[in-house]
């Protein structure tokens, strides 16, 4: 039985992987986590400088899912390179980093300090406010999504995954121009803005208004969206949304995407990548399917 997949030339020994943002650099779930038995670690948020992120609180439990305004903390490159990757070394799986940025420059720089490490792929977060453009998200904008696709690569080492914001009109144009722009493979769907009221208190339950909506509740619309998308590009997707088990996994797998992130559950379930990876593998079993690539996009 092969649960073997591959991104860009990148072999994954099975298509699970982790949601950026949910799971550190893996340090902090390690203990609990075999890291050998996912396809792929991808890291929390990189930047070229430390980010302090947003004020508290930046969390709260919502009907299905919840909302984070965490702003992308995180202790910058020079960390990350000293700290975080040689721990993530120790590990047979590959090394997704997550990049992200205020302006294009700031992408740049990361990318081309990442050059000469050790990792697999890059994912580029373009859910990112452009502080040059107003503070629109540079994947909101088709133009933008090119350009900084175009750019990215220019400098690039390692395949260039795009991450995709839902928070546009039309998915398929977004892809198409990521697409344009010399993606190696796309992943979606970030979080979907939202926003929750704490009426005891008459105040906003996060200290940033808006927050990114994720979990369960956000599945059937990253489903559409990945679906979409599959029949949109020819690049291969990762998808993510929502994703508790192996059930949720296979939606997503059978809809086009070639390997799947999981974020959300790890929160309340730290051992979930691993689970939905053993549910993949008795998923094969019941319909005796030898080769999972078989099942990707079998939904048409």
């Amino acid at each position: 039985m092969n649960t073997k997949v591959t991104l860009a030339g990148v072999e994954l020994k099975n298509p699970v992987m982790t949601a950026s943002g949910t799971f550190g650099s893996g340090a902090e779930y390690g203990q609990m986590v075999d890291l050998n038995k996912l396809g792929a670690v991808v890291t929390k948020g990189v930047a070229n400088v430390p980010w302090p992120g947003n004020p508290t609180p930046r969390i709260a439990e919502t009907y299905g899912g919840m909302i984070n305004a965490i702003g992308l903390q995180n202790p910058g490159i020079d960390v990350f390179v000293k700290r975080d990757i040689p721990f993530l070394k120790q590990y047979d799986t590959k090394i997704i980093v997550n990049v992200c940025g205020k302006t294009t420059e700031d992408y740049i720089e990361v990318v081309e300090r990442l050059a000469d490490e050790p990792v697999d792929m890059l994912e580029i977060n373009i859910s990112c406010p452009n502080v040059k453009e107003g503070g629109i998200a540079f994947g909101q904008d088709p133009k933008a999504v090119e350009a900084i696709t175009r750019e990215v690569k220019k400098y690039a080492k390692q395949p260039v995954i795009m991450k995709l914001s839902p928070n546009v009109t039309d998915i398929a144009v977004m892809a198409k121009a990521a697409e344009a722009g010399g993606a190696d493979v796309l992943s979606l769907i970030n979080t979907l803005t939202g926003m929750k009221i704490d009426i005891h208190r008459k105040t906003f339950a996060v200290a940033n208004r808006t927050g990114g909506l994720s979990g369960p509740a956000i599945k059937p619309v990253a489903v559409r969206m990945v679906y979409q998308t599959a029949q949109a590009v020819k690049l291969p997707i990762i998808g993510m949304g929502g994703i508790m088990n192996a059930d949720d996994a296979m939606e997503f797998i059978l809809a086009g995407a070639t390997a799947v992130s999981v974020g959300t559950a790890n929160f309340h379930n730290p051992y979930a990548t691993q689970e939905i990876g053993a549910g993949i593998e008795e998923y094969m079993k019941r319909y005796q399917v030898e080769d999972i690539n078989c099942l990707i996009g079998a939904v048409k």
